[in-house]
């Protein structure tokens, strides 16, 4: 496969490409820890009994 030429701006454009990635990966990591250490202090918070709102409430029937 033949890449096609850059020309003369070739190290800015592939170092922009490099930091959005590196940006992406980044917030990507963040949501997914953020995500385990919601989840951990909620798991705390209901093993101590302290449930979510209308947690306890039936759904309502569709007719």
């Amino acid at each position: 496969m033949m890449l096609p030429s850059l020309g003369p701006h070739a190290g800015f454009i592939l170092a922009a490409y490099a930091v959005f990635l590196v940006a992406v990966i980044g917030v990507v990591v963040w949501i997914v820890l953020d995500g385990r250490q919601l989840s951990r202090q909620l798991a705390e918070l209901e093993a101590r009994g302290i449930r979510r709102r209308g947690s306890d409430k039936k759904p309502d029937a569709v007719p």
